[in-house]
């Protein structure tokens, strides 16, 4: 996909709170791919700072070795600003929806997805 409907993005420019009683408008924004990489996650963390909030995505393979658990490999880092955090959240929301309403509800507790014998 080269290219998808934003909404507009914020700005640093003292200026911008001005415009901030204009309808919103959808804007193209061109995306470009080309030193994209693809990571899979199944772990998350979540810190951050008054200014930003800061994600970990790592791998969690639940073995357990002689010493212990295995450690989470941490891989991926994003910080965000909380306005985008905010914008994302609302995107993960919708997308969240549209699945459900498609294939069922999502069960987020691990324990709860585990079908026991009888």
């Amino acid at each position: 996909m080269s290219e998808e409907e934003h909404e507009p993005l914020g700005s640093s420019h003292p200026h911008a709170l001005q415009a901030t009683a204009a309808p919103a408008q959808n804007v193209r924004v061109e995306l470009n791919a080309a030193g994209l990489t693809t990571t899979y996650s199944n772990f998350f963390r979540v810190t951050g700072t008054f200014e930003e909030l800061v994600i970990d995505f790592g791998l969690h393979t639940g073995a357990i070795l002689p010493g212990g658990p295995e450690p989470v490999k941490l891989s991926q880092r994003v910080i965000l600003s909380f306005p985008t955090t905010k914008r994302l959240l609302a995107a993960l929301q919708v997308a969240m929806a549209r699945h459900e309403q498609v294939f069922g509800a999502v069960e987020a507790d691990p324990q709860k997805r585990i079908k026991r014998s009888s």
